[in-house]
């Protein structure tokens, strides 16, 4: 599967009470061709993951609406998506507008990031954003069969970027990639949010150590 084949099977996915950055338009904060904006800059990232021989795959659980929604990378907020951007060697811009939200998650982990520099791509096992049924700016966990079509195309991705490890970010993420792991080596750690952040640090550094040795 080519990264442009991957982005279709994304743009593809839909599910009620879900948004599809890929495919959807927020009237509220999208520029107007905020879709494109967001399809066009994953598969940049994309293209350079396949041939930078990946180290490490971090998988959360599912996209927020302060982060992924709103910039198509997983725990991308708006304040850290030039980080992102950086980190591939690209120039990456908003697809939204107005002022720049931030989120706990992102920020957290891209402090962590600043301290790693082997090449780690970011990635959700369900790879939309799930919300309440009365709050389409709201975060809920993803259902079993949103979690078997995200996991589908967890698994296209793994073949895709050929990562010598997977790291679970939180247990709902470790639930799945202990079922698909296969002989890939598997660290987890614990969700930096609710009061999980230093934990989170500091499993973070053992796997930096992990992966040196």
């Amino acid at each position: 599967m080519s990264p442009a084949q991957f982005i279709d099977q994304l743009r593809r996915l839909n599910f009620e009470n879900t948004f599809n950055p890929y495919v959807e338009r927020c009237p509220r904060f999208d520029l107007s061709n905020a879709p494109d904006i967001r399809c066009q800059q994953l598969i940049k990232v994309l293209q350079l993951a396949e041939t930078a021989n990946i180290d490490s795959l971090w998988i959360g659980r599912d996209l927020g609406y302060r982060g992924g929604r709103r910039t198509g990378l997983a725990f991308t907020d708006d304040r850290h998506l030039q980080a992102h951007a950086n980190r591939w060697g690209l120039q990456l811009r908003r697809a939204t507008r107005g002022e720049e939200v931030t989120e706990r998650t992102a920020t957290v982990l891209w402090h962590a990031l600043d301290q790693i520099d082997r090449p780690v791509f970011l990635w959700n096992v369900f790879p939309l954003h799930p919300f309440r049924d009365d709050d389409s700016f709201s975060n809920r966990t993803h259902n079993a069969k949103e979690r078997q079509a995200g996991t589908e195309i967890l698994v296209e991705l793994i073949d895709l970027l050929r990562p010598r490890i997977l790291l679970s970010i939180g247990n709902d993420a470790t639930r799945v990639v202990q079922k698909i792991r296969g002989q890939r080596k598997v660290v987890t750690v614990r969700h930096p949010s609710f009061g999980g952040q230093r934990k989170f640090l500091q499993q973070v550094a053992c796997y930096n150590r992990f992966a040196d040795a």
